[in-house]
């Protein structure tokens, strides 16, 4: 047992799955070897939310930074050697955070998902950088599948918010950023690589999440997620039912620009990887921007969210929805 660990990997579960024992697999032979792994069950914690287990294990930790990573997601060999690297060169930092790829042993509708949200037309350009490797940065927003943070100011801001789930990540850097003034980085060298739900369902059960917190975090937390990338797909969902009443030419134009940025989508992707599997991705794009323009609205306008948590199938062990 190391007494003074420098970094506490802190995983929330409901219950323990074949991916938290990747999880555990991947993190024994990380390169840095200063640290310790807490992983929050329900019975440990006493409640399924997700927050509250991140905060119960930040507050039994000893290192120096927290490092937050999901039951799904597994970390790169050197994920704390070189995020140790990076809060040596920036002091300052409050906390870093880097890409979460597909796994190469993600099936074929997951590699589908995961090629969704990496490229650009998918993810509206605003959080390609989250799925795929780019150039650092500095953030003001990241989900906590990836997420390294300094314990003193974790504790500065009372940790996650207990009340959402998700979106408790968007408030905690919320929090970091305009409480504290400090800042957040991005590099691309602060790798885990993190399993997709295959699409279509499972894709979608879990954007319905996302698009709900999103859209009401667009009311309730303007700082974050007031942004116009936030809002496109339910704008181009207005856009769409309105060509019902318009007639003229011109008001399609958008709709051409639309269809030849997914062909031009698709081509790239075919220079990387087989017909089927862009054309699938491809496909999922339109079906996922109109979907979570459609809840995106529905969370707009509703006055407050419910904290919902992951169903599970207590026998298999496994989560049964997105």
């Amino acid at each position: 047992m190391i007494h003074n660990p420098v970094f506490s990997v802190i995983i929330p579960v409901r219950v323990p799955t074949l991916y938290l024992k990747e999880t555990l697999k991947h993190l024994r032979i990380q390169n840095f070897k200063s640290y310790e792994v807490l992983v929050i069950t329900d019975k440990i914690s006493g409640s399924p939310n997700p927050a509250l287990k991140r905060n119960l294990g930040a507050k039994m930790s000893r290192g120096r930074f927290l490092a937050f990573l999901d039951d799904d997601s597994y970390p790169h060999s050197d994920w704390l050697k070189n995020a140790f690297h990076q809060f040596s060169l920036h002091r300052k930092l409050a906390a870093l955070c880097g890409p979460s790829l597909t796994p190469e042993s993600d099936n074929f509708y997951q590699q589908a998902s995961g090629l969704v949200w990496s490229s650009f037309l998918g993810s509206g350009g605003a959080g390609t950088y989250r799925n795929c490797s780019s150039s650092p940065r500095f953030v003001n927003d990241y989900p906590s599948v990836n997420l390294i943070v300094k314990k003193a100011d974790f504790l500065r801001v009372n940790g996650f918010d207990t009340h959402h789930w998700p979106g408790e990540d968007t408030i905690l850097c919320l929090n970091l950023t305009h409480k504290l003034k400090k800042q957040i980085y991005y590099h691309p060298s602060i790798v885990v690589f993190h399993h997709r739900r295959s699409v279509l369902l499972p894709h979608l059960k879990q954007i319905t999440r996302y698009a709900l917190h999103r859209g009401n975090f667009a009311r309730i937390y303007p700082q974050t997620s007031l942004k116009i990338g936030y809002f496109l797909p339910s704008l181009f969902l207005l856009y769409l039912f309105s060509l019902i009443f318009l007639h003229s030419c011109l008001f399609f134009i958008p709709l051409f620009v639309y269809l030849l940025l997914l062909i031009l989508t698709f081509i790239f992707l075919t220079l990387k990887y087989s017909f089927f599997l862009s054309f699938l991705a491809v496909i999922t794009i339109p079906i996922t921007h109109l979907y979570y323009g459609i809840l995106f609205l529905i969370g707009f306008f509703t006055p407050a969210l419910k904290f919902t948590a992951h169903q599970i199938d207590k026998n298999k062990n496994q989560y049964l929805d997105g």
